[in-house]
């Protein structure tokens, strides 16, 4: 029995196969039940124990060496099969397999945006806070009386309290007033900040919404007055609504908040149902603001002999419906794709003042 013989016999029928078939052919005639390395190992219970152990580690030495060679035939019928594929079903993948779409901002988003790069260039930074405000944040340390309108429930959202829970409830904040109350406890004055954000009231028409977006100012020093909350107020229309010049009237009006207070209009016409801001004859209403309350800087621990400044507040929505032609308030809450296809920013349009806020 010479296994050399055998071993060059089927070795050089694995290289000859050419496809997994003939290969398959080649493995039964070697090692399957009944093929010609099988058949030898049957024959070794008639041997003595000497040549039962020489030869059987013979055999099971031919037997891995065919069974590898096998292995590798089929590892390299399989790689080329591939190859093949490859070059006959080839795939541009950098092609886009559908129309591209490209997503667009929100136009509360870019308005937040812009307003924030116009009061960064002035010195303002941006503070935020809960929008789960208790009693105390949100009226009391704002001067805001307990008989006050704005206290009942048919304006201002209360949270579910616990049975047998006595204490004040929270509220969801009415206005992000509250948040100037919490920068100047935690970094007292000097300060200026602005707080952009969501607060919530109970309204819903063309121009109001249960929730909405409100950004209010404050600045707080030893000498400021409200020549200083004038110029600030107009440099900002100027560079939001992008003018040359704009004209403001300051009303006198009341907020507990502030004293004095005064409710700013802005000068505008309207032709042809076109908005023109800085000229014309009309008047619109676009903000609140005043000299902070004495008893308010008391509240956030700011001694008020010390220390006076200006706040500011108006609604992120509606200077976005000024600006950009919008008419209906609740359009932004809608989740409409035709009209923020209309109305959207593109997502590189980055507001800047130096390039322009909106490109």
């Amino acid at each position: 029995m010479d296994l050399g013989d055998i071993r060059n016999k089927y070795i050089e029928a694995v290289a000859k196969a050419s496809g997994e078939a003939a290969l398959e052919d080649v493995r039964v005639a070697a090692l399957g039940k009944k093929g010609e390395i099988s058949a030898l190992m049957a024959t070794l219970g008639k041997m003595d124990p000497e040549e039962r152990k020489a030869t059987g580690a013979r055999l099971n030495v031919l037997k891995d060496e065919i069974d590898a060679a096998l292995r590798a035939r089929k590892t390299a019928l399989a790689d080329a099969a591939l190859d093949e594929r490859l070059k006959s079903e080839w795939l541009d993948v950098t092609l886009p397999g559908r129309p591209r779409r490209q997503g667009t901002i929100h136009p509360i988003s870019q308005v937040w945006d812009e307003l924030t790069a116009i009061f960064a260039d002035m010195g303002f930074s941006v503070a935020e806070g809960p929008q789960v405000e208790s009693d105390w944040y949100n009226f009391d340390a704002l001067n805001i009386p307990p008989e006050h309108p704005a206290r009942q429930e048919h304006d201002t959202f209360f949270m579910a309290r616990a049975e047998g829970d006595n204490r004040p409830p929270h509220v969801l904040r009415t206005h992000t007033s509250p948040v100037q109350i919490r920068s100047l406890q935690a970094n007292g004055a000097p300060i200026r900040i602005i707080a952009p954000g969501r607060v919530y009231r109970m309204d819903m028409d063309q121009t109001h919404t249960p929730m909405f977006h409100q950004v209010e100012g404050l600045a707080i020093d030893r000498d400021i007055s409200m020549a200083n909350l004038k110029w600030c107020l107009e440099e900002f229309c100027r560079s939001f609504f992008e003018v040359d010049r704009v004209e403001l009237r300051f009303r006198a009006s009341h907020f507990p908040f502030t004293e004095p207070s005064a409710e700013v209009d802005i000068r505008y016409s309207n032709v042809g149902g076109q908005l023109r801001i800085g000229e014309g004859d009309k008047w619109m209403e676009i903000l609140g603001s005043g000299m902070v309350h004495p008893k308010v800087l008391a509240a956030a621990g700011v001694d008020p002999e010390q220390w006076q400044g200006f706040a500011f507040g108006m609604g992120i929505d509606r200077i976005a419906m000024l600006k950009y032609g919008i008419p209906d308030l609740r359009a932004f809450f809608e989740a409409d794709l035709r009209w923020l296809r209309h109305y959207g920013f593109s997502a590189l349009d980055v507001p800047g003042l130096p390039g322009g806020l909106s490109r």
